[in-house]
């Protein structure tokens, strides 16, 4: 099982009010430079909300919601500090997040 943290928060809030591309770009330079990989991905309508564990995230946030998901708890506290407006928690899911499990291609 793996340990997934998330920031948690409206859609419109997130993509709209907040500078989301510029915080997600800082992030991406730095693992670059830094030769890691990628550890976080944004998933708008979290199906991991439909637990019965994350029944008061859901309440908080019950429409449209988005997540930022990551196993780097230190990153997800980081955007807690610096968006302020999002709730954070934690799960456990035997899911390994990957580029490639997301079909996510690199665009250069």
């Amino acid at each position: 099982m793996t340990t997934y943290y998330f920031a948690l928060a409206s859609q419109n809030f997130l993509l709209s009010e907040e500078p989301l591309e510029e915080v997600f770009r800082e992030r991406i330079n730095y693992y670059q430079s830094n030769n890691k990989e990628i550890d976080f991905w944004l998933i708008p309508n979290p199906k991991f909300l439909n637990k019965p564990a994350m029944i008061k995230f859901k309440n908080l946030v019950p429409n449209e919601a988005i997540a930022i998901i990551s196993t780097n708890s230190i990153f997800i506290n980081w955007l807690k500090l610096r968006i302020g407006y999002v709730c954070i928690g934690q799960f456990e899911d035997s899911l390994k997040l990957s580029k490639e499990s997301l079909n996510i291609i690199n665009r250069t």
